[in-house]
């Protein structure tokens, strides 16, 4: 007697839908090789789309071939698509608009989503009890979810859309300043306002992620009624600067060497008394310009507290196990985030301020964010005796400033008055 055919018996069992997965691998897979390939060198970008199509074509051939490893393939390309539509294609349409990066993103959200319910359909039907069919896919969906948790916050930092400009500017503070463009190492375009200094020291003044110099001109104001140059910088990939941004702001190191050149090249400043004062982003990129460039004489650094996992090493010491976790978790994402990104993994913060030392560091904590305490903890302990902690009760992140002006003034202005005086 002739032997059923399992493979004819396996397609009589899926839904359906299982016609829908040729014409969803092949989208998924042509707009992610779309995607990855938009950017970076000639050879770089024929070598991603390249492992994409091989992705792809290896999946379809696990999904004609056999079940279970089949039916996982389409969960990994799913769940890929699912975190790539997330962070691509719902950030750039609310940014940029109907973009073609925002609609590549948005039909690998659509295709991953039905990869992923595909996937999961054929996996779980090689579970044969209810119970044991009801366990697996818990335990699938928290490995799924699992992944989104770790994949999708790295795809963010190094898809960064285009952040515009902000609406107001230094007039609107009563501040005179002109416009200037410098070019970092790399020759990228980069866009300041510049503030002459009126007593010889002069600061380079940094954002955080997903804002602009605008963000920080409250800052500049009272920095400049003081006589300090201030030079307002769009970070890379924000506002009027050219390049591609990136949220954990590893490219901004040697930005901001590049600013500190700037102000050396003006004839009012004196080449000894510059530093930088920044906000989140801005002040763990001032942290780690310090370490590598020698003539960042002070540094002000509100709200940092991490951009590597070597900054949250802390973790286990306060939280346990829970934090021995979620470090583990850090360094997949930070990780994953490094293989996404032309620039390099930047120094760990408290090994920035080791570095600077002894060139005075002022970090400057949110007394309503408890975990701003603990990395400026972390990092004071690496140089006690050149970093200095302030505290600011009731504030926010990098609220420092509205919470408390008189004392934010005062103490930003006394710490710089003392670390930036003439020799």
């Amino acid at each position: 007697m002739e032997k059923p055919d399992p493979g004819r018996g396996q397609r009589r069992t899926l839904p359906a839908f299982a016609r829908w997965w040729p014409a969803a691998l092949a989208a998924w897979g042509l707009t992610l090789a779309l995607l990855v390939g938009a950017d970076g060198s000639p050879g770089w970008q024929v070598l991603r789309v390249a492992v994409v199509l091989a992705v792809t074509a290896a999946a379809a051939w696990l999904w004609a071939r056999t079940r279970l490893p089949g039916g996982a393939a389409a969960v990994v390309c799913g769940t890929v698509g699912v975190a790539v539509g997330i962070a691509i294609g719902i950030r750039y349409l609310a940014v940029d608009g109907a973009s073609w990066r925002a609609m590549a993103g948005l039909l690998q959200l659509a295709t991953g989503l039905v990869l992923l319910i595909m996937g999961a359909v054929r996996t779980l039907s090689r579970v044969g009890r209810p119970w044991w069919k009801i366990a697996a896919g818990l335990a699938l969906a928290l490995a799924v979810v699992l992944v989104l948790w770790n994949m999708t916050p790295a795809l963010v930092a190094t898809n960064v859309p285009p952040i515009p400009a902000g609406g107001d500017g230094p007039a609107d503070f009563g501040l005179a300043a002109r416009e200037v463009h410098f070019a970092a190492v790399d020759g990228t375009d980069l866009f300041a306002w510049y503030i002459p200094s009126v007593n010889g020291a002069a600061l380079v003044l940094r954002h955080g992620s997903g804002s602009t110099g605008s963000s920080v001109l409250p800052q500049a104001k009272v920095l400049a009624g003081h006589g300090y140059g201030v030079l307002v910088t769009d970070a890379r990939g924000h506002g009027r600067s050219g390049g591609r941004a990136m949220d954990f702001g590893w490219y901004g190191d040697g930005d901001i060497s590049a600013a500190v050149t700037f102000l050396e090249a003006q004839p009012e400043v004196d080449a000894g008394r510059i530093g930088v004062v920044g906000m989140s982003m801005g002040g763990e990129e001032a942290l780690g310009a310090a370490a590598g460039d020698p003539r960042v004489a002070a540094v002000v650094a509100e709200g940092a507290t991490g951009r590597t996992d070597a900054d949250k090493s802390w973790l286990p010491e306060v939280y346990g196990a829970r934090g021995r976790i979620q470090l583990g978790l850090e360094w997949i994402e930070y990780s994953l985030a490094d293989l996404l990104t032309s620039a390099s993994k930047p120094i760990a913060l408290a090994d920035a301020a080791g570095a600077a030392a002894p060139r005075p560091v002022l970090l400057i904590v949110a007394g309503e964010v408890e975990d701003e305490a603990h990395a400026a903890d972390h990092i004071r302990r690496k140089a006690p005796q050149s970093v200095s902690v302030w505290t600011v009760d009731g504030a926010g992140h990098t609220g420092g400033l509205s919470a408390a002006p008189a004392e934010w003034e005062s103490t930003v202005i006394g710490f710089l008055d003392a670390s930036l005086a003439r020799p």
